[in-house]
């Protein structure tokens, strides 16, 4: 159990407190209620640049990284389809420090054309060497393209083109940054050896003064059910080719999302799963085979991908995955194998719990979800499932009609 107090500041920012006295350091985390999927369809890209330009600057401190590392500190961020995440750890006599520098940013960043131009330029280098330059680096936006008609997951995050970087102009920026990022927008959250009244006292201090910028509720198109199978096939200068499938399933917070997660484990995770030991290892149609959700906060994809074996055809490995997703659905999985999954994944979460800056990190996005007491209620979560759940899940799931089929064929 992961104890934690939690309290909210008059402006909005949700402030959680968890006391770790194993470590003389102390993680900050500062999680933001907005990702690409609150992207306009026409300028994405905008949460991941944001990513990029928090570091350049603040309206009072011209550099983010220095007095940092003068402090003893570290720090990272990441961007998703949900929300954007930044965290900082720094050794608890240096705390302050944190809160200085975060409470900055969210203010207001030091917006200028030379800041935005040189993130700029650094955001499309990375997308040129992830989705470009990189064998199979198109797969995810194709998949998303597919299978999203009208939500906005229908890009990744990094964007669904260059041009909306190239174009994007200081004034929508900053519209961007004050639309969503706010304290009514954001969970503050500190980690280490630390008393509950002294973060607060630090929170209201740096955090306090911010006005609170009226946040809109996120109203965002629901996907329509899919009716029909979608396929589509590329070619491209790859070494072998490849099978993907990608199903709708559940938001994150149903219920069913844990036994998804635990089928696509018996599937695939480690060399005993039913994939690997069937089509890789038995039939040898597959070089590598796995099965994954996308993990998204709202309704989103199961996932399973594949690069197929000299001489094997794409429809006789989508044939040959198909009856393995039969089975799933025909017959219920054994408590073997269902035990032996969460046996695995409670380790895995156990393991996690172990870290300061990682329980940092679960609380806040778990907040931003529904509730950071989500992170104690996960491993009851996943023992509650039932073989009959994982049958029921996978037949809701594993329909022709729910799936959008993309094949990879490398050139001759």
């Amino acid at each position: 159990m992961i104890q934690f107090e939690r309290t909210k500041l008059a402006n909005g920012l949700t402030v959680i407190v968890h006391q770790d006295k194993t470590t003389p350091m102390v993680a900050v985390d500062i999680c933001y209620n907005v990702g690409s999927r609150d992207e306009h369809p026409d300028r994405t890209g905008f949460a991941h640049l944001f990513e990029h330009l928090m570091f350049g600057g603040s309206i009072h401190i011209p550099t983010y990284d220095e007095p940092l590392q003068k402090a003893g500190g570290d720090n990272n961020a990441y961007t998703s389809n949900d929300l954007t995440n930044y965290y900082l750890t720094l050794p608890k006599n240096n705390i302050e420090t944190g809160f200085w520098l975060e409470s900055d940013r969210m203010l207001e960043l030091a917006f200028s054309e030379s800041s935005l131009e040189v993130q700029r330029n650094v955001v499309i280098e990375e997308f040129k060497q992830r989705y470009l330059n990189q064998p199979y680096g198109d797969v995810w936006p194709l998949i998303r393209q597919m299978a999203y008609k009208v939500h906005s997951y229908q890009w990744p995050t990094i964007g669904r083109e260059i041009s909306h970087i190239e174009k994007a102009t200081i004034q929508q920026v900053k519209d961007f940054f004050f639309t969503h990022y706010a304290p009514d927008n954001a969970v503050l959250v500190v980690a280490g050896d630390v008393e509950f009244d002294q973060v607060l006292t630090l929170a209201q201090r740096w955090f306090g003064p911010i006005p609170n910028r009226g946040i809109k509720p996120r109203n965002l198109p629901k996907e329509p059910v899919q009716t029909e199978m979608r396929e589509q096939t590329v070619e491209r200068n790859v070494p072998n080719n490849a099978l993907y499938l990608a199903y709708h399933m559940s938001d994150h917070i149903d219920p069913k999302y844990y036994a998804t997660d635990l089928m696509s484990d018996v599937l695939s995770s480690g060399n005993s799963s039913r994939l690997y030991q069937t089509l890789v290892q038995k039939e040898k149609l597959f070089t590598e085979l796995d099965a994954y959700l996308s993990g998204d906060y709202e309704p989103g994809l199961f996932l399973i991908s594949g690069k197929t074996s000299n001489g094997v055809s794409l429809e006789t490995a989508h044939k040959a995955i198909d009856r393995e997703l039969e089975r799933m659905k025909q017959d219920r999985v054994s408590e073997y194998e269902l035990e032996k999954v969460k046996n695995k994944v409670e380790a895995n979460i156990e393991y996690s719990e172990m870290n300061y800056l990682t329980k940092a990190m679960n609380l806040a996005t778990n907040e931003i979800l529904q509730d950071a007491n989500l992170i104690n209620s996960q491993i009851d979560l996943y023992r509650s499932v039932t073989t009959t759940q994982i049958q029921e899940v996978s037949q809701q799931i594993f329909r022709p009609d729910n799936c959008s089929v993309l094949k990879y064929i490398a050139k001759k």
